[in-house]
């Protein structure tokens, strides 16, 4: 991890700092040392035969980005025609990716020890690409497991 995004509160504990996004009515956090772009996507282009989950490509700064829907992703269903859409910019292997969300929000910070394991009736959908959970006044903030969110093999595969 960057030096930046982790620091020590009053008492020692680490803490990390999270980028909150919305997806459907569910939050859900990256951590902040995995996000290199917060932008507005433009222009996406269609991949023939791709999974439903790949919204298509775009151009970022001279980089081909490959955009995932994270509604399609989730199963959260339709984004609603004309709804605005924002993208975490993410690179895993050499490769960029543009995360399709709802809405960004704020830069949360959290100790390491709020992250509690995911819940045992935790929605299915969510556990599969979740690092955990942290409870929030009256909702959940869901982890999210870069890695596995851009597991597209296993996912199709699955499907």
């Amino acid at each position: 991890m960057r030096a930046d995004t982790v620091s020590n509160d009053s008492n020692g504990e680490k803490l990390t700092e999270y980028v909150t996004v919305m997806i459907g009515e569910q939050i859900f956090g990256m951590p902040i040392s995995r996000v290199q772009d917060v932008f507005v996507p433009d222009r996406l282009t269609h991949v023939p035969l791709s999974p439903p989950e790949i919204a298509g490509i775009l151009n970022l700064r001279g980089r081909i980005v490959t955009a995932i829907d994270m509604r399609s992703r989730l199963d959260m269903g339709q984004r609603e025609d004309g709804a605005p859409v924002m993208a975490i910019g993410i690179e895993l292997k050499g490769e960029s990716y543009g995360l399709l969300v709802d809405s960004v929000g704020e830069v949360m910070r959290f100790a390491n020890s709020a992250c509690e394991a995911k819940p045992a009736n935790f929605d299915p959908r969510l556990a599969r690409v979740a690092a955990g959970v942290v409870r929030l006044e009256g909702q959940l903030l869901v982890m999210l497991d870069v890695d596995r969110v851009l597991d597209l093999k296993n996912s199709v595969a699955a499907a």
